[in-house]
Protein backbone atom coordinates (compact mmCIF):
# COMPACT_ATOMS: atom_id res chain seq x y z
CA UNK A 1 0.00 0.00 0.00
CA UNK A 2 1.24 3.30 -0.63
CA UNK A 3 1.84 5.99 2.02
CA UNK A 4 -0.52 7.95 -0.02
CA UNK A 5 -2.82 5.33 0.06
CA UNK A 6 -2.58 4.80 3.57
CA UNK A 7 -3.33 8.43 4.37
CA UNK A 8 -6.56 8.38 2.56
CA UNK A 9 -7.65 5.27 4.48
CA UNK A 10 -6.60 7.19 7.55
CA UNK A 11 -8.66 9.83 6.92
CA UNK A 12 -11.63 7.28 6.25
CA UNK A 13 -11.31 6.11 9.66
CA UNK A 14 -11.21 9.58 11.26
CA UNK A 15 -14.47 10.52 8.72
CA UNK A 16 -15.94 7.41 10.02
CA UNK A 17 -15.76 7.66 13.88
CA UNK A 18 -16.87 11.32 13.12
CA UNK A 19 -19.72 9.88 11.12
CA UNK A 20 -20.60 7.00 14.17
CA UNK A 21 -20.65 9.74 16.63
CA UNK A 22 -23.35 11.44 14.51
CA UNK A 23 -25.61 8.61 14.39
CA UNK A 24 -25.08 7.85 18.48
CA UNK A 25 -22.60 5.74 18.94
CA UNK A 26 -19.87 6.35 21.94
CA UNK A 27 -16.70 4.69 20.88
CA UNK A 28 -15.18 2.69 17.62
CA UNK A 29 -12.66 0.83 16.58
CA UNK A 30 -10.86 -1.07 14.29
CA UNK A 31 -9.72 -5.01 14.88
CA UNK A 32 -8.03 -7.17 12.65
CA UNK A 33 -9.81 -10.19 12.50
CA UNK A 34 -7.55 -13.19 13.83
CA UNK A 35 -7.87 -14.00 17.59
CA UNK A 36 -6.51 -17.54 18.26
CA UNK A 37 -6.70 -17.43 21.58
CA UNK A 38 -10.38 -16.58 22.05
CA UNK A 39 -11.25 -19.05 19.59
CA UNK A 40 -9.69 -21.91 22.09
CA UNK A 41 -11.56 -20.34 24.59
CA UNK A 42 -14.66 -21.01 23.15
CA UNK A 43 -13.77 -24.54 21.86
CA UNK A 44 -13.19 -25.14 25.49
CA UNK A 45 -16.36 -23.79 26.22
CA UNK A 46 -18.49 -25.45 23.98
CA UNK A 47 -16.58 -29.32 25.11
CA UNK A 48 -18.02 -28.52 28.09
CA UNK A 49 -21.28 -27.91 27.42
CA UNK A 50 -21.83 -24.40 28.94
CA UNK A 51 -23.96 -23.37 26.01
CA UNK A 52 -26.74 -25.63 27.13
CA UNK A 53 -29.68 -25.14 24.81
CA UNK A 54 -28.15 -22.89 22.53
CA UNK A 55 -27.77 -25.43 19.52
CA UNK A 56 -26.84 -22.11 17.38
CA UNK A 57 -23.52 -21.94 19.38
CA UNK A 58 -22.51 -25.26 18.34
CA UNK A 59 -24.09 -25.37 14.77
CA UNK A 60 -21.70 -22.20 13.20
CA UNK A 61 -18.50 -24.10 14.43
CA UNK A 62 -15.74 -21.64 14.34
CA UNK A 63 -16.98 -19.28 11.93
CA UNK A 64 -18.03 -17.28 14.89
CA UNK A 65 -14.51 -16.62 15.74
CA UNK A 66 -13.31 -16.83 11.96
CA UNK A 67 -14.98 -13.38 10.16
CA UNK A 68 -13.44 -14.65 7.28
CA UNK A 69 -15.87 -17.40 6.94
CA UNK A 70 -19.26 -15.63 7.90
CA UNK A 71 -18.01 -12.81 5.05
CA UNK A 72 -15.68 -13.91 2.39
CA UNK A 73 -12.99 -11.06 1.97
CA UNK A 74 -13.13 -9.77 5.47
CA UNK A 75 -9.73 -8.08 6.64
CA UNK A 76 -10.80 -5.88 9.23
CA UNK A 77 -13.93 -5.61 11.76
CA UNK A 78 -15.01 -2.24 12.65
CA UNK A 79 -16.91 -2.24 16.17
CA UNK A 80 -18.67 -0.22 17.71
CA UNK A 81 -20.11 0.58 21.09
CA UNK A 82 -23.69 2.94 22.17
CA UNK A 83 -24.29 3.49 25.82
CA UNK A 84 -27.85 2.09 26.99
CA UNK A 85 -28.07 2.82 30.65
CA UNK A 86 -31.72 3.91 30.87
CA UNK A 87 -30.93 7.26 33.37
CA UNK A 88 -34.83 8.08 33.81
CA UNK A 89 -35.98 4.05 35.03
CA UNK A 90 -36.26 3.06 38.89
CA UNK A 91 -33.14 2.33 40.82
CA UNK A 92 -32.15 -1.40 39.38
CA UNK A 93 -31.42 -2.26 43.45
CA UNK A 94 -34.86 -1.11 44.69
CA UNK A 95 -36.96 -2.98 42.28
CA UNK A 96 -34.88 -6.18 42.79
CA UNK A 97 -35.55 -5.36 46.69
CA UNK A 98 -39.44 -5.53 46.02
CA UNK A 99 -40.67 -8.94 45.54
CA UNK A 100 -43.98 -7.72 44.59
CA UNK A 101 -42.49 -6.76 40.94
CA UNK A 102 -40.78 -7.51 38.05
CA UNK A 103 -37.52 -7.36 37.40
CA UNK A 104 -36.39 -6.70 33.94
CA UNK A 105 -33.33 -6.85 32.55
CA UNK A 106 -31.88 -2.91 31.71
CA UNK A 107 -30.57 -3.25 28.10
CA UNK A 108 -34.48 -4.36 27.46
CA UNK A 109 -36.70 -1.66 29.04
CA UNK A 110 -36.94 0.17 25.63
CA UNK A 111 -36.89 -1.25 22.14
CA UNK A 112 -34.90 -3.37 20.68
CA UNK A 113 -31.56 -2.75 20.16
CA UNK A 114 -30.86 -5.14 16.92
CA UNK A 115 -32.94 -3.08 15.15
CA UNK A 116 -31.34 0.49 16.49
CA UNK A 117 -27.76 -0.82 15.91
CA UNK A 118 -28.45 -2.65 12.67
CA UNK A 119 -30.00 0.66 11.33
CA UNK A 120 -27.22 2.99 12.56
CA UNK A 121 -24.50 0.61 11.65
CA UNK A 122 -26.11 0.46 7.80
CA UNK A 123 -26.63 4.20 7.53
CA UNK A 124 -22.44 3.93 8.70
CA UNK A 125 -21.17 2.00 6.00
CA UNK A 126 -23.86 3.61 3.54
CA UNK A 127 -21.80 7.05 4.27
CA UNK A 128 -18.78 5.40 3.75
CA UNK A 129 -19.69 4.01 0.56
CA UNK A 130 -21.03 7.46 -0.97
CA UNK A 131 -17.49 8.78 0.34
CA UNK A 132 -15.75 6.09 -1.45
CA UNK A 133 -17.37 4.18 -3.66
CA UNK A 134 -18.05 0.43 -3.68
CA UNK A 135 -16.45 -1.67 -0.87
CA UNK A 136 -17.44 -5.36 0.45
CA UNK A 137 -19.00 -5.27 3.98
CA UNK A 138 -21.10 -7.01 6.26
CA UNK A 139 -23.29 -5.33 8.88
CA UNK A 140 -23.79 -7.40 12.15
CA UNK A 141 -25.44 -7.34 15.32
CA UNK A 142 -25.46 -10.18 18.18
CA UNK A 143 -27.52 -12.27 16.34
CA UNK A 144 -25.24 -12.67 13.81
CA UNK A 145 -22.16 -15.44 14.51
CA UNK A 146 -19.51 -13.13 15.59
CA UNK A 147 -17.26 -13.05 18.97
CA UNK A 148 -18.13 -9.53 19.37
CA UNK A 149 -16.71 -8.73 22.62
CA UNK A 150 -13.26 -10.27 21.63
CA UNK A 151 -13.18 -7.87 18.61
CA UNK A 152 -14.06 -5.29 20.53
CA UNK A 153 -11.61 -5.54 22.87
CA UNK A 154 -8.61 -6.18 20.20
CA UNK A 155 -10.76 -2.39 18.49
CA UNK A 156 -9.75 -1.19 21.83
CA UNK A 157 -13.39 -0.23 23.15
CA UNK A 158 -12.84 -2.30 26.28
CA UNK A 159 -11.84 -5.13 27.73
CA UNK A 160 -13.64 -8.51 28.69
CA UNK A 161 -14.23 -8.79 32.82
CA UNK A 162 -14.43 -11.47 34.98
CA UNK A 163 -17.88 -11.78 34.62
CA UNK A 164 -17.31 -12.46 30.57
CA UNK A 165 -18.70 -9.00 29.71
CA UNK A 166 -17.14 -6.05 27.82
CA UNK A 167 -16.07 -3.11 30.35
CA UNK A 168 -14.85 0.02 29.09
CA UNK A 169 -12.52 2.02 31.89
CA UNK A 170 -14.76 5.21 30.32
CA UNK A 171 -18.08 3.68 30.46
CA UNK A 172 -18.57 0.87 32.12
CA UNK A 173 -20.06 -2.03 30.75
CA UNK A 174 -23.91 -1.10 29.86
CA UNK A 175 -23.45 -0.51 26.25
CA UNK A 176 -24.38 -2.55 23.15
CA UNK A 177 -21.79 -3.68 20.78
CA UNK A 178 -22.09 -3.76 16.83
CA UNK A 179 -20.28 -4.68 14.10
CA UNK A 180 -18.89 -4.00 10.76
CA UNK A 181 -17.19 -6.75 8.47
CA UNK A 182 -15.20 -5.33 5.69
CA UNK A 183 -11.98 -5.55 3.20
CA UNK A 184 -11.16 -2.47 3.46
CA UNK A 185 -7.71 -2.72 5.51
CA UNK A 186 -8.30 0.52 7.61
CA UNK A 187 -5.83 1.00 10.43
CA UNK A 188 -5.52 -0.72 13.10
CA UNK A 189 -6.65 0.33 17.02
CA UNK A 190 -4.29 -1.55 19.79
CA UNK A 191 -6.11 -3.69 21.73
CA UNK A 192 -7.19 -2.58 25.50
CA UNK A 193 -5.95 -4.09 28.17
CA UNK A 194 -7.34 -5.16 31.14
CA UNK A 195 -8.51 -3.23 34.54
CA UNK A 196 -10.62 -5.60 36.73
CA UNK A 197 -7.10 -6.21 38.90
CA UNK A 198 -7.60 -8.42 42.14
CA UNK A 199 -11.61 -7.48 41.89
CA UNK A 200 -13.75 -10.79 41.84
CA UNK A 201 -17.33 -9.26 43.26
CA UNK A 202 -19.49 -10.10 40.25
CA UNK A 203 -18.51 -13.71 40.93
CA UNK A 204 -20.09 -14.25 44.43
CA UNK A 205 -22.88 -11.65 43.44
CA UNK A 206 -24.45 -14.05 40.62
CA UNK A 207 -27.36 -15.87 41.81
CA UNK A 208 -27.31 -18.81 40.75
CA UNK A 209 -23.88 -19.48 40.55
CA UNK A 210 -23.29 -19.58 36.92
CA UNK A 211 -19.61 -17.95 37.14
CA UNK A 212 -17.88 -20.85 37.88
CA UNK A 213 -14.45 -19.30 37.88
CA UNK A 214 -13.13 -16.19 36.79
CA UNK A 215 -13.92 -15.84 32.86
CA UNK A 216 -15.88 -19.18 32.68
CA UNK A 217 -19.49 -18.64 32.47
CA UNK A 218 -21.68 -21.62 32.29
CA UNK A 219 -24.92 -20.68 30.57
CA UNK A 220 -26.97 -23.32 32.22
CA UNK A 221 -26.86 -21.89 35.89
CA UNK A 222 -27.56 -18.04 34.06
CA UNK A 223 -30.75 -16.26 34.92
CA UNK A 224 -30.16 -14.69 31.01
CA UNK A 225 -30.44 -18.03 29.99
CA UNK A 226 -32.86 -19.42 31.85
CA UNK A 227 -35.53 -16.71 30.99
CA UNK A 228 -34.46 -15.91 27.44
CA UNK A 229 -32.72 -18.72 25.55
CA UNK A 230 -33.89 -21.78 27.43
CA UNK A 231 -37.28 -22.94 26.01
CA UNK A 232 -37.88 -25.38 28.37
CA UNK A 233 -38.33 -25.74 31.91
CA UNK A 234 -36.65 -24.37 34.64
CA UNK A 235 -34.33 -26.43 36.89
CA UNK A 236 -36.40 -26.24 39.95
CA UNK A 237 -33.19 -26.19 41.85
CA UNK A 238 -32.85 -22.61 40.00
CA UNK A 239 -35.94 -21.25 40.42
CA UNK A 240 -35.92 -19.63 43.78
CA UNK A 241 -32.98 -18.26 42.91
CA UNK A 242 -34.17 -16.22 40.22
CA UNK A 243 -36.03 -13.98 42.43
CA UNK A 244 -38.42 -11.67 40.61
CA UNK A 245 -36.20 -11.18 37.33
CA UNK A 246 -38.13 -11.97 34.38
CA UNK A 247 -36.15 -11.15 31.81
CA UNK A 248 -32.51 -11.32 32.20
CA UNK A 249 -30.27 -10.56 35.01
CA UNK A 250 -27.84 -7.41 35.65
CA UNK A 251 -26.58 -8.40 39.14
CA UNK A 252 -22.91 -8.91 38.43
CA UNK A 253 -23.00 -5.48 36.04
CA UNK A 254 -24.87 -3.82 39.38
CA UNK A 255 -21.91 -4.75 41.34
CA UNK A 256 -18.96 -4.01 39.51
CA UNK A 257 -17.12 -1.00 40.37
CA UNK A 258 -16.53 0.50 36.68
CA UNK A 259 -20.26 0.71 36.63
CA UNK A 260 -19.80 4.05 38.32
CA UNK A 261 -18.28 5.22 35.40
CA UNK A 262 -21.53 4.28 33.00
CA UNK A 263 -23.28 6.51 31.24
CA UNK A 264 -26.67 8.04 30.31
CA UNK A 265 -28.17 6.19 27.29
CA UNK A 266 -28.76 9.15 24.49
CA UNK A 267 -30.52 7.48 21.92
CA UNK A 268 -34.52 7.90 22.01
CA UNK A 269 -35.11 4.61 21.65
CA UNK A 270 -33.79 3.00 24.74
CA UNK A 271 -36.01 5.41 27.02
CA UNK A 272 -38.46 3.09 29.58
CA UNK A 273 -41.59 1.82 27.77
CA UNK A 274 -45.06 0.53 29.49
CA UNK A 275 -43.23 1.11 32.78
CA UNK A 276 -41.27 -1.86 32.60
CA UNK A 277 -38.69 -0.72 34.91
CA UNK A 278 -41.01 -1.35 38.08
CA UNK A 279 -44.03 -3.36 36.87
CA UNK A 280 -46.48 -5.50 39.42
CA UNK A 281 -45.82 -9.24 39.04
CA UNK A 282 -49.41 -9.51 39.13
CA UNK A 283 -50.30 -7.00 36.44
CA UNK A 284 -47.74 -8.36 34.32
CA UNK A 285 -49.03 -11.91 34.76
CA UNK A 286 -52.58 -10.64 33.99
CA UNK A 287 -51.76 -10.03 30.48
CA UNK A 288 -53.37 -11.73 27.96
CA UNK A 289 -51.33 -13.14 24.70
CA UNK A 290 -52.67 -10.01 22.46
CA UNK A 291 -51.82 -7.91 25.18
CA UNK A 292 -48.37 -9.18 25.27
CA UNK A 293 -47.98 -8.64 21.89
CA UNK A 294 -49.54 -4.83 21.59
CA UNK A 295 -47.47 -4.24 24.38
CA UNK A 296 -44.16 -5.69 23.33
CA UNK A 297 -43.56 -5.81 20.37
CA UNK A 298 -40.65 -3.59 18.79
CA UNK A 299 -39.03 -4.81 22.21
CA UNK A 300 -36.10 -7.41 23.06
CA UNK A 301 -38.60 -8.94 25.36
CA UNK A 302 -41.04 -9.92 22.38
CA UNK A 303 -39.09 -12.69 20.78
CA UNK A 304 -38.86 -15.23 23.54
CA UNK A 305 -42.84 -15.27 23.01
CA UNK A 306 -45.78 -15.14 25.14
CA UNK A 307 -45.06 -18.55 26.76
CA UNK A 308 -41.90 -17.85 28.06
CA UNK A 309 -43.04 -14.71 29.55
CA UNK A 310 -45.51 -16.61 31.30
CA UNK A 311 -43.02 -19.19 32.52
CA UNK A 312 -41.11 -17.00 33.82
CA UNK A 313 -43.90 -14.88 35.47
CA UNK A 314 -45.11 -17.74 37.21
CA UNK A 315 -41.39 -18.58 38.85
CA UNK A 316 -41.42 -15.07 39.99
CA UNK A 317 -44.85 -14.73 41.49
CA UNK A 318 -43.79 -18.48 43.21
CA UNK A 319 -41.23 -16.53 45.22
CA UNK A 320 -43.12 -13.63 46.15
CA UNK A 321 -44.82 -12.90 49.21
CA UNK A 322 -47.97 -14.73 49.67
CA UNK A 323 -51.14 -13.25 49.34
CA UNK A 324 -53.99 -13.67 48.27
CA UNK A 325 -53.62 -11.75 45.15
CA UNK A 326 -51.11 -13.72 43.43
CA UNK A 327 -52.60 -16.85 44.28
CA UNK A 328 -55.45 -16.14 42.35
CA UNK A 329 -53.70 -14.60 39.90
CA UNK A 330 -52.14 -18.06 39.46
CA UNK A 331 -55.27 -20.43 39.75
CA UNK A 332 -56.71 -18.39 36.62
CA UNK A 333 -53.80 -19.94 34.44
CA UNK A 334 -54.03 -23.66 36.57
CA UNK A 335 -55.29 -24.93 33.01
CA UNK A 336 -53.14 -23.01 30.64
CA UNK A 337 -53.13 -23.94 27.02
CA UNK A 338 -49.16 -24.37 27.42
CA UNK A 339 -47.99 -27.36 29.18
CA UNK A 340 -44.79 -25.41 30.20
CA UNK A 341 -46.97 -22.47 32.13
CA UNK A 342 -48.88 -25.20 33.69
CA UNK A 343 -46.32 -26.93 35.62
CA UNK A 344 -44.38 -23.81 36.57
CA UNK A 345 -48.02 -22.94 37.66
CA UNK A 346 -48.36 -25.67 39.75
CA UNK A 347 -45.09 -25.03 41.45
CA UNK A 348 -45.98 -21.66 42.25
CA UNK A 349 -48.87 -22.03 43.81
CA UNK A 350 -47.35 -25.07 45.79
CA UNK A 351 -44.93 -21.91 47.31
CA UNK A 352 -47.85 -19.72 47.87
CA UNK A 353 -50.14 -22.03 49.78
CA UNK A 354 -46.94 -22.46 51.99
CA UNK A 355 -45.72 -26.40 50.28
Amino acid sequence: MTPARRMDLEEVKRELAAHAAALGFNALGVAPIDIPADEQHLISWLEHGYHGEMGYMKRHGLMRSRPRELSPGTVRVVSARMDYWPASAREADAVLADPTLGYVSRYALGRDYHKVLRRALATLARALEARIGLFGYRVCVDTAPVLEKALAREAGLGWIGKHTNLIAREAGSWFFLGEILTDLPLPLDAPASAHCGSCTACIPACPTGAILAPYRLDARRCISYLTIEHPGAIPIELRGAIGNRIYGCDDCQLVCPWNRFARAATHPDFKVRHELDASSLIELFRWTAAQFGERLRGSAIYRIGYERWSRNLAVALGNAPRSGQARQALEARVEDESALVREHVHWALERQRGA
